[in-house]
């Protein structure tokens, strides 16, 4: 790579760029009511980037100052090959991080693998202990399955793990508490998410079903007193975190709409057909998938495509409680 070309990722609102969610699919086993729609067009093969384009954008970005990847879909861990991709990230010089956001559905079979491989963090989606309402909110999932690639992924030995949870007004608002019962049985962490207005859907009204994050605060401290551990952004990422006295669990809470953090963003996305994303609630992108089958691009090309690619970064998304959606790709697409 050139020494001419920077080692730090600058946007034009002086924000340092050192995370990338890099989309390894955007199909999924599961089809969540708030990500997906029941009847899904997927991106064709012949557009999905192939894991060597994905693993030559990464090494681009980490030569560029990415210190952390997290890989996402979908669900990343139905791709065929996965693990190869993992493997060789894991001996990326400079990556400080590697992560991955999973339902986890195949965790009970992948979660040492993936440990061995190189992943320190593990995000994990968790909307109900209930079963039938699990399959209700995901449509086709096994809550047994999950609790069992949970149980897995904890005795794994991994740095940290998380659990996301979207919380639904009507729908599993009265689980807030059974699933911080859950996760500090564990001794993992716990975030909860508010709905992002991505994607067109019919299944429920999204105005309607808001739950913002300061209502799940104030329930969760009817039992448990919560201590601010500072604002979100770096390794914490988007969540404002709070500690328990009497449990090594932490909570957070991502609050797109009522306590935006796009002032903190030190992120991009890579879709899997190759659309480098500026901003998850803005269209602000580039191509990179035609750059990486140019016979002539080098990883120099790749880098400078990267660099040029942030003054397009937007200062922050403006999110709207409508059902009409701010954007019509839903979170699938984006890369979770």
């Amino acid at each position: 790579m050139s020494p001419e070309l920077p080692t730090d990722l600058i946007d034009p609102f002086q924000r340092r760029i050192n995370y990338l969610r890099l989309s390894v699919t955007d199909r999924c086993d599961f089809r969540c009511v708030y990500c997906m729609a029941e009847d899904m067009q997927f991106v064709p093969r012949s557009e999905v980037l192939s894991l060597e384009e994905l693993y030559r954008v990464a090494e681009a970005a980490v030569g560029l100052g990415i210190s952390k990847i997290r890989l996402t879909g979908g669900e990343p861990l139905i791709r065929r090959n996965m693990l190869s991709l993992v493997e060789r990230l894991g001996e990326l010089p400079g990556l400080k991080t590697l992560a991955l956001t999973t339902n986890g559905s195949r965790l009970a079979t992948m979660a040492q693998p993936l440990q061995r491989a190189g992943v320190s963090k593990l995000n994990i989606s968790l909307d109900s202990l209930q079963p039938a309402r699990f399959r209700e909110l995901t449509r086709t999932g096994d809550l047994h399955q999950v609790l069992a690639g949970i149980d897995t992924a904890v005795a794994s030995g991994f740095e940290r793990i998380k659990l996301n949870a979207v919380i639904l007004s009507g729908r599993n608002d009265d689980e807030v508490l059974d699933l911080v019962e859950f996760v500090r049985e564990r001794g993992i962490d716990l975030a909860f998410i508010e709905e992002m207005p991505l994607g067109r859907i019919d299944e429920h009204s999204r105005p309607l079903s808001f739950c913002s994050s300061e209502q799940l605060r104030r329930r969760i401290e009817q039992r448990y007193p919560l201590t601010a551990l500072g604002e979100p952004g770096g390794s914490a990422g988007p969540a404002r975190y709070f500690s328990m006295p009497d449990s090594p669990s932490q909570i957070g809470f991502i609050s797109p709409h009522s306590n935006n953090f796009c002032h903190l963003c030190n992120r991009v996305r890579l879709t899997v057909e190759g659309r480098l994303l500026l901003c998850l609630g803005n269209e602000h992108s580039t191509d990179l998938r035609e750059l990486l089958r140019e016979p002539a691009t080098t990883q120099a090309t790749l880098a400078n495509a990267l660099i040029a690619a942030l003054a397009l970064k937007p200062e922050q998304h403006h999110f709207t409680h409508s059902d009409e959606p701010d954007i019509l790709r839903f979170m699938n697409t984006t890369g979770g």
